[in-house]
């Protein structure tokens, strides 16, 4: 899949640089790469339709939708990459959004839970 989106964003380089323009300072290129997918596959009509039509998304409705779909992409790179839990609502929502999305190198994480389950 990655390859998909790799040819996907060259095709489209208004998008391409859309999408960057979401990517955290210090992140590395391995959480961008997934996170990146993560917010492809679900931004839908978030991705302005002309480069003048940024300032539009930034505005209202379409602005809450995109700190919204920021904010699950990076609740679900947090959960995979670094082990994470959220609420279980938050996380059956990234999960059903991430559907589909293949992360091969991701650590495994034991829980506090887990843990202590082996001990007992």
């Amino acid at each position: 899949m990655a390859q998909e989106v790799s040819e996907y964003l060259s095709q489209n380089p208004r998008v391409a640089a859309w999408v960057e323009t979401l990517r955290c300072e210090g992140e590395t290129d391995k959480h961008w790469r997934h996170r990146r997918e993560f917010l492809l596959r679900n931004a839908g009509d978030l991705v302005p339709a002309t480069p003048g039509e940024a300032a539009d998304a930034e505005s209202g409705s379409r602005n809450r939708q995109l700190q919204q779909l920021v904010s699950f992409s990076m609740a679900w790179a947090n959960h995979v990459f670094l082990g994470c839990r959220y609420p279980q609502k938050v996380m059956d929502k990234i999960l059903s959004m991430a559907e589909g999305i293949k992360v091969t190198d991701a650590p495994i994480h034991t829980t506090r839970d887990e843990l202590v389950a082996k001990k007992g």
